[in-house]
């Protein structure tokens, strides 16, 4: 089920409601949970004062948004500046001094392979500065 799936009242079978979380968590991790151990690994280090189920939960937030946002726009650059958009509206989940960190962590998910090798933490911070270098010239 995405973000914008959810119906209140709507009545699952144990079945369903199963057969929809296992491809949720197909659609989350297409490589398993190697993936998601090494994703929470280097969110950890990025912001270790952060709960584990807040991070992956703003990080699943923001991929999906970013999913969105490549269907929707014509560069990297248009879908990232669409994400942070979108995302800002969810301030009780993602807070504005992680943003750049999620959305650096979804796109080296995006490129992450079956051997589930994320870029190092410097290589995230990086990728966070130049994001948000990125973000200053739009202003």
């Amino acid at each position: 089920m995405a973000l914008g799936d959810f119906k209140l009242f709507q009545f699952k079978s144990k079945e369903q409601a199963a057969q929809e979380a296992a491809e949720y968590e197909i659609w989350a991790f297409p490589h398993g949970e190697k993936q998601r151990e090494n994703l929470l690994l280097r969110l950890k280090e990025l912001n270790p004062k952060e709960a584990e189920k807040l991070m992956l939960i703003s990080f699943l937030t923001c991929k999906e948004l970013y999913e969105a946002a490549v269907k929707e726009t014509e560069s990297d650059e248009d879908a990232i500046k669409t994400l942070i958009a979108k995302a800002s509206r969810f301030k009780q989940l993602i807070h504005k001094k992680d943003l750049t960190m999620y959305t650096a962590a979804v796109i080296a998910d995006a490129a992450v392979d079956e051997n589930c090798e994320y870029p190092t933490v410097a290589q995230l911070r990086e990728h966070m500065r130049e994001i948000d270098e990125m973000l200053q010239k739009k202003k």
